[in-house]
């Protein structure tokens, strides 16, 4: 019989609950530490790429800060869900009226507050004005440069940078042994390529991946993570340094048919491993070609280009490149 705490999604269960556990982003957990030995904090914007902490640092911020009165005077939401103008108008603003109880101020944090319209900003700019006394607002967006500047002119910037490998390592580890798994050193390096510093998903992809055997491999992680083994990709790259069209066009099919990856995924793919290709087997002239090339047709994928088409017209650019 399970209980329920095994059933828990590892993300959740492992999330850390104080500043000190958060892993990573050594360049902002002092700053937030110094704002809660103070008891006092700014408004702030947290920008950054998902799964790297911003959530974290906001709810342990918050919860060491109130203690037992966290659910009074704590405020979460999801801004994507909420877009418009009426959460700032109504749950927000109702939010705002109240006193504090754990301390001079509550905290309202608002996740994917890049999705808020134009309108909402303005609107949650009014507010923030208005009850600078009794709330700080944490705002936590992957793109700053979506939110609006008198908003912007009003917070304190955290940006937070994709997870290094190391502090992936460790944190895998660290549950690996808590939930008496065993996984191969290969199984690592792949998670960490594929979760491409999002912490988040390399749980999740952990998380997958123990389902099925305890004993965790590098093809599992691939195989959860619907990504695909880079021999492959490099393979289909090599065929083309090669000249090697018919080769090239089935590695390539193989990928859209026995992997179910899409267009977008595959080029990505080939750009990751084309990045990464050695100096001594393909030069950098041609590699800035290719890349350029990978740009034009990921241009036209994403406006709605035939995939299999663009990545057969992209293989052959590769060659007549190569061949030039």
């Amino acid at each position: 019989m399970t209980t329920k705490e095994e059933n828990f999604p590892w993300v959740e269960k492992y999330r850390p609950k104080a500043l000190d556990k958060v892993i990573g982003q050594k360049h902002i957990v002092p700053r937030l530490q110094t704002y809660l030995q103070k008891r006092s904090i700014p408004n702030m914007l947290f920008s950054g790429p998902p799964g790297v902490g911003k959530t974290v640092c906001a709810v342990a911020l918050a919860r060491e800060l109130f203690g037992d009165t966290f659910s009074q005077d704590f405020l979460e939401l999801n801004a994507s869900d909420e877009r418009g103008i009426n959460v700032v108008r109504g749950v927000i603003k109702d939010f705002s009226r109240t006193i504090p109880l754990g301390a001079d101020f509550k905290i309202i944090f608002l996740d994917e507050a890049d999705a808020l319209t134009t309108d909402a900003q303005q609107a949650l700019r009014r507010t923030m004005e208005k009850y600078t006394g009794t709330v700080r607002f944490i705002l936590s967006v992957n793109y700053a440069s979506k939110i609006i500047s008198p908003i912007q002119s009003r917070c304190a910037l955290f940006k937070f940078k994709p997870l290094k490998k190391e502090d992936i390592t460790q944190k895998i580890n660290e549950i690996v042994l808590q939930e008496h798994l065993e996984i191969d050193k290969e199984a690592i390096e792949s998670i960490c390529d594929v979760c491409e510093g999002d912490l988040r998903s390399a749980i999740n992809y952990l998380q997958a991946a123990s389902a099925t055997s305890p004993h965790i491999k590098k093809e599992t992680i691939y195989e959860v993570a619907s990504a695909v083994q880079p021999k492959e990709v490099i393979s289909l790259i090599e065929a083309c340094l090669n000249n090697d069209f018919d080769g090239a066009k089935k590695k390539l099919d193989s990928l859209f048919l026995d992997y179910g990856l899409s267009g977008e995924d595959i080029i990505s793919q080939i750009y990751k491993r084309v990045i990464e290709f050695p100096d001594t087997e393909l030069n950098i002239q041609k590699k800035i070609k290719i890349i350029d090339a990978i740009a034009e047709i990921n241009f036209r994928l994403v406006e709605g280009a035939n995939d299999r088409i663009q990545l057969q017209a992209l293989l052959s650019q590769i060659i007549l490149l190569n061949l030039n």
